[in-house]
């Protein structure tokens, strides 16, 4: 029986709105079902990034951590120091194989690329015998380029080759026939990273593994090889071409649906308000319900949280019980929007709301700052467009709404709401989430988040 290597780059993806917290919450999750690598983008923003990494090393023991270099040897410096106390660590160096490509993000010129290739990982050979030699755009290379640009990887002491597809520009099978010349060819294993721009990155990359690939790169969300689709995949073919993973697929889809809660996926509806009901759940929790009880409940949803994100929970949980009995599926909106966070600089207290077809809407909040109160009066075109200048008020700095959404988590009459908003400043996107069984309660909750998200990062 072949066994794949999945190497998970959900946490490269498009993610800078998520908090330190929901990062490091989805690398938990992606260790739970058993990945073998978890990949991390390369270090920008050097104190975040590498707090990020280390702390992410200190809770994932089984999988392989890896990241990426690409810019210098001082990023290979970066990487290994964050990656110290890493039980199994890995540096990825990340380079294109393409002229235009080379030029543009590297001002590196072809006859000078194989030079920096070796550089690049004797460098990282120095701190680990763990080097991943990603060839960005080789289905685009010139092919007697490929060959020494894989060759000097190689030789220079990489341990994984990865041949990339970045342009979605083979199908499935001369992809196969492209990679089963170099994994004949050398003598260590050979990655895939299939885009899935036209929806065939899954059929690919099988038909790859078929063809001699060992590893293959996945995202929960993105632009390559789906995990779920890949994994799904795998499990129907198992016995008729003995190719498996390790992943638990028992856990499968619970695990990735709870990564795409936390992540607020793109793949809910882009409508600026949508009512989307989802699918009752038949055990429900009430205000009788203990911290215990309501502890046992987050476990089988798949959380392991501390005591402090226990208690932020409980107390979310009989904000919401007071009204209403709480199903799981909203302790699971509970759980992504309590738990899963930075530490609150701004806390709400009061709202009050006025609105109606014959007067302006405005808006009177009052937040707990350091223990003070602070309170902002806004009028605005509808009551939460009011609110939410009434929080820029307060914070002393307006911030440009680039998604507000509002879906219902339950179908029934009292049904809690669940509302996400996207906040854009500096050139990023901050994403909160707020939950209520009033819809402006749970808007202002959620753009409050994002603010804390921003104002947390910035500090």
């Amino acid at each position: 029986m072949k066994q794949v290597r999945i190497f998970d780059a959900t946490l490269c993806g498009r993610n800078s709105g998520l908090s330190f917290k929901e990062k490091l919450e989805i690398a938990r999750k992606l260790e739970r079902l058993s990945v073998d690598t978890i990949e991390l983008p390369e270090i920008s923003s050097h104190k975040a990034d590498t707090l990020l990494i280390r702390t992410i090393s200190t809770f994932v023991r089984e999988a392989t951590i890896s990241v990426a270099v690409s810019k210098s040897k001082q990023s290979v410096i970066d990487a290994a120091a964050a990656l110290k106390n890493a039980e199994h660590g890995r540096i990825r160096v990340e380079l294109p194989v393409t002229p235009a490509i080379m030029e543009y993000s590297l001002h590196i010129k072809q006859n000078k690329m194989c030079a920096y290739i070796r550089e690049m990982i004797e460098e990282a050979r120095r701190y680990t015998d763990d080097v991943e030699f990603c060839a960005i755009d080789a289905t685009r290379a010139e092919r007697e380029f490929l060959d020494e640009a894989v060759d000097t990887a190689v030789d220079a002491g990489a341990t994984v080759v990865t041949l990339c597809d970045t342009a979605c520009i083979m199908l499935p099978d001369d992809f196969a026939v492209f990679v089963k010349e170099y994994a004949d060819r050398i003598a260590i294993p050979v990655g895939v990273s299939c885009c899935d721009k036209l929806s065939l990155a899954v059929a690919a990359s099988v038909l790859s593994v078929k063809n001699g690939a060992e590893c293959v790169k996945t995202a929960v969300m993105g632009e390559i090889t789906p995990l779920r689709g890949f994994a799904s995949m795998l499990s129907s073919i198992k016995e008729n071409y003995q190719i498996t993973s390790g992943i638990r697929s028992t856990e499968l889809h619970r695990v990735i649906d709870q990564i795409e809660w936390v992540s607020r996926s793109d793949s809910q509806s882009h409508s600026p308000v949508s009512a989307a009901a989802v699918e009752e759940p038949a055990v429900a929790l009430n205000i009788d319900d203990t911290k215990e009880t309501v502890s046992e409940s987050i476990s089988k949803l798949g959380y392991d949280l501390s005591d402090e994100d226990i208690d932020k929970v409980y107390s979310e949980f009989r904000r919401i019980a007071r009204k209403k009995n709480v199903t799981l599926k909203e302790l699971d909106a509970i759980v992504a929007s309590s738990a899963l966070q930075v530490p609150a600089t701004f806390e709400l207290s009061s709202y009050v709301i006025n609105s109606g077809n014959i007067i302006t809407a405005s808006a009177q909040i009052k937040l707990s700052k350091n223990g003070r109160q602070v309170d902002g009066i806004a009028t605005g075109d509808g009551p939460i467009d009011a609110a939410f200048k009434a929080l820029d008020q307060i914070v002393g700095r307006h911030f440009e709404l680039d998604d507000f959404r509002i879906q219902t988590v339950t179908g029934e009459k009292e049904a809690m709401g669940n509302a996400l908003v996207r906040l854009r400043t500096g050139g990023k996107i901050y994403s909160g989430t707020g939950i209520s069984t009033d819809i402006i309660g749970a808007s202002v909750r959620a753009y409050l988040n994002a603010v804390n998200k921003i104002v947390y990062e910035e500090e």
